[in-house]
């Protein structure tokens, strides 16, 4: 009975896949076969794929599982517990004959996972098993499947995040295992759990009608473990090493980081500049590389159409304690990323910006950083344009609708119906930017250090006052004790990106209570942690945000495609050897190609005009592939109302918990409006073929239905700048730093990196993060010097706004809560 009625169930749910949107979160479903209640993600591309969950009334460490997927002749499909590839658990399931064999898989980096090898593995036992001529259902009762190694979610919390991939790329053996995987070509994406839904007092009893004993309900949060070992000290300098004293200590090396120990150094005052990951550039110290660039003087992130490889090849590279893409090495994003480089239009200032940080006071900050950093949109060095079928294939049906050419960093604020190519931060053909000027000038004064391979842990503070940083060594040459500053003039300044900066302010006990508390409890910091009458409450992880991606794709008989990823170990010898020869040929160019940009204000419903960024690539996406197509990505930009939040799970790394696309209406509508204005220009125009959206569907059905993932990796706001005081709030409101960038409740710690960004801008955020970290030195520079308290002076206190640092051989100490003393 159960086999008929589950296949035409099956039937059901394929046919529902096809004809409903997909949802971004998950939703209410009873299994008609099985009587289960779940909570039910399900997507229409890739074929369509469900993902189902059900857990206990009391949650703990197992739950039941169902996949529903289609029957490609030789893929896979999964799940990742955690949403992202990289650091989570991950079970993959593919079909072998008329069975279902499961795989559960970790990877470090975007790479081939491979077989979990934590201390407790996990175990799914087969429930039931469905195939019909489309799709196979596997359900599945899975234990020890909420903690892993580094990582792990609370079933206890009101929802987490997780992700879905689908591959038809054939398995090595299908009957083993541990087979090896090929990448998702068919689709991937993340969805947001509503876990409270997911509970119910009759889990034992579904088990039981599958043959199965379980329902463990004996733990009711987590623990999960962690990759740093905790400190037995009683406090954070107590058995460390003392590293060295600096007037300036920069934490992070990307793109703010680079720009202000650069103008730091050039005070004569001394400067460090800390970062977690190792070398890039080969003049930088790295070596990283395929074969053909060796001996070559260039590395991997030199080359500009090698930047693709790392989403194949991330290891050592990308973050392992966030849940999205970004590069951890010398220079961050600027090393790693496809390198567009725009000046921004004045509304990006005036539009987000506090008073002091509008576009007529950014004019010299933008002048310093395109000074040192001039762009180019030809990068190739015979000045030849490669891959230009996309531009003229889209820039022909946008004249014939209206648009104008541009070029665009000499006309940064014509941002309404305009088209130009697109402009990079290269330079003489290779990856030029701030690693290539402020970081080289930099290294050749005597009063700058860097360190890499160093994590800041957390600041070391008495109260307000900042006396340096803790960090600890990432790989064999980097460091692990702790570094100080000047006493009374010594500063902190943290760029350590919109996720390593809240990460290091949580850790220091700054932020909102609830996220302290995380850390309070967390074998790592928990002992050592400062004590939480200290806690500086402010709402760090609030505003955040990122470019709302929404991709349309077309295809057109002149396109070719370029298979950047071959070409990393395999290029193309006559375009190796023009480029190792001249810098010159389409290697001298990013990948995928996107060198074409357009742009268009809409004004939605409520008023506010939306900056809305089309960025051309000749590649596929949302599961298409082949040599004529072309995506053309669409960012929400200036205007955006849409907001969401990052935390920090208990093992320390970072997530983001509440989404910020489009949870305001008229960023929807401001959206659904550009993807019309597109249709409208290229329907039935110059032999273009719409694949996303699919004929017959509607821009306004497309935006709602979307299943490609919304985010670009552009993200910002999490430490928000503001004159709106966050410690006068709960925690939750606010700003968390001033327009000095000096954290609210500090007197010597900044912030000057993009999570200061109050609201998004128009471009990819590269160059306004410079120019932003130009702007913040400036402010610094000009703060007044206040001197060191002398023997019996005060030096703190609750409310005290006079020195905070003793001189030598004094010592500030607190007498109590409202008087401390130079002794």
């Amino acid at each position: 009975m159960f086999s008929r009625n589950a296949f035409f169930y099956l039937l059901t749910v394929c046919n529902a896949l096809m004809a409903f949107a997909s949802a971004q979160s998950t939703e209410a479903y009873t299994d008609p076969a099985t009587g289960i209640a779940y909570q039910q993600f399900r997507t229409t591309a890739a074929g369509g794929f469900t993902f189902s969950i059900a857990f206990p009334s009391t949650p703990g460490t197992e739950f039941i599982g169902q996949i529903v997927a289609p029957r490609t002749a030789d893929g896979w499909a999964g799940v990742s517990f955690g949403g992202g590839m990289n650091g989570n658990l991950l079970m993959v399931t593919w079909l072998n004959g008329n069975d279902v064999v499961s795989s559960f898989r970790m990877t470090s980096g975007y790479q081939e996972p491979t077989v979990y090898a934590g201390t407790t593995a996990p175990v799914a036992t087969k429930m039931y098993t469905v195939l019909n001529t489309t799709h196979y259902s596997y359900t599945f009762c899975c234990q020890n499947c909420v903690s892993w190694t580094d990582g792990g979610f609370d079933p206890t919390a009101n929802f987490t995040v997780m992700g879905w991939a689908v591959s038809s790329l054939a398995i090595g053996d299908k009957t083993n295992p541990a087979s090896t995987l090929q990448h998702h070509d068919s689709g991937f994406g993340k969805y947001d759990v509503i876990l409270t839904g997911t509970r119910s007092a009759q889990y034992a009893a579904w088990l039981a009608a599958a043959g199965i004993g379980g329902g463990d309900s004996t733990t009711a949060t987590t623990t999960v473990p962690t990759s740093t070992s905790a400190t037995t000290s009683a406090g954070p300098t107590a058995t460390l090493v003392n590293l060295g004293e600096f007037d300036y200590i920069v934490a992070g090396g990307g793109a703010a980081g680079l720009v202000a120990a650069g103008r730091l150094s050039e005070t004569g005052k001394k400067v460090l500049l800390v970062e977690r990951g190792p070398p890039s550039t080969y003049a930088t110290g790295g070596r990283l590389g395929p074969a053909w660039l060796n001996g070559k003087g260039l590395t991997r992130f030199d080359v500009p159409g090698l930047c693709n490889q790392i989403w194949v090849d991330s290891a050592g590279i990308a973050c392992n304690d966030i849940d999205h893409m970004a590069g951890c090495v010398l220079g961050g994003g600027t090393a790693v990323n496809t390198g567009l480089f725009f000046k921004p239009q004045s509304r990006d200032w005036d539009y987000n910006f506090p008073t002091g940080w509008k576009a007529t006071d950014m004019t010299s900050a933008t002048d310093k950083v395109f000074t040192r950093i001039p762009s180019t949109d030809n990068p190739s060095m015979n000045g030849v344009r490669y891959l230009q079928e996309s531009y003229d294939v889209v820039t022909t049906v946008l004249s014939a609708a209206g648009f104008t050419s541009v070029t665009a960093n000499n006309s940064p604020n014509a941002k309404n119906r305009t088209f130009a190519h697109t402009p990079f931060m290269y330079s003489n053909g290779e990856r030029g930017g701030p690693l290539a000027t402020y970081l080289k000038t930099a290294k050749a004064l005597t009063n700058f250090q860097i360190v890499t391979n160093t994590t800041v842990r957390r600041v070391i503070r008495r109260g307000g006052y900042v006396r340096g940083i803790e960090v600890f060594a990432t790989a064999s040459d980097g460091k692990t004790g702790y570094y100080t500053v000047t006493p009374s003039t010594g500063k902190v300044i943290l760029a350590a990106g919109a996720f390593g900066t809240p990460k290091i302010l949580l850790r220091s006990g700054i932020g909102p209570t609830d996220q302290l508390e995380v850390v309070k409890a967390s074998a790592t910091d928990g002992a050592t942690m400062i004590d939480s009458a200290k806690w500086i409450k402010l709402p760090v992880g609030y505003n955040v945000l990122d470019h709302a991606n929404t991709d349309v794709v077309i295809s057109h008989p002149s396109v070719k495609a370029y298979d950047f990823y071959a070409a990393y170990n395999n290029p193309i010898t006559a375009d190796k050897d023009l480029y190792l020869n001249s810098r010159a040929g389409i290697l001298a160019t990013a990948a995928p190609g996107p060198n074409t940009i357009f742009w268009e204000s809409i004004v939605p419903s409520d008023g506010i005009p939306r900056q809305l960024q089309w960025t051309v690539r000749a590649e596929g996406s949302l599961g298409e592939s082949g040599d004529n197509l072309v995506t053309l990505s669409q960012y929400l930009g200036t205007g955006v109302k849409s907001r969401g939040r990052m935390t920090i799970r208990s093992n320390l790394n970072m997530a983001i918990t509440t989404s910020p696309f489009l949870n305001d209406a008229s960023d929807t509508e401001a959206v659904i409006k550009g993807i019309q204005s597109f249709m409208d220009a290229a329907s039935g125009k110059n032999n273009i073929t719409f694949l996303h959206p699919a004929p017959g569907l509607t821009a306004t059905q497309y935006v709602n239905s979307y299943v490609g993932s919304r985010s670009t990796n552009h993200w910002i706001g999490s430490c928000k700048m503001g004159t709106d005081d966050g410690t006068k709030g709960d925690g939750s409101t606010g700003s968390v730093v001033d327009t000095n960038t000096k954290v609210y409740g500090t007197d010597n710690l900044f912030v000057i990196d993009a999570s200061i960004f109050p609201g998004h801008i128009t471009t990819n955020p590269s160059a306004p993060i410079m120019i932003a970290a130009e702007r913040a030195v400036e402010k610094i520079l000009a703060l007044p010097v206040v001197p060191a308290a002398t023997r019996y002076q005060q030096c703190g206190g609750i409310n005290w706004t006079g020195a905070k640092a003793c001189v030598s051989p004094c010592v500030c100490t607190e007498s109590n809560p409202y008087y401390f003393q130079c002794l």
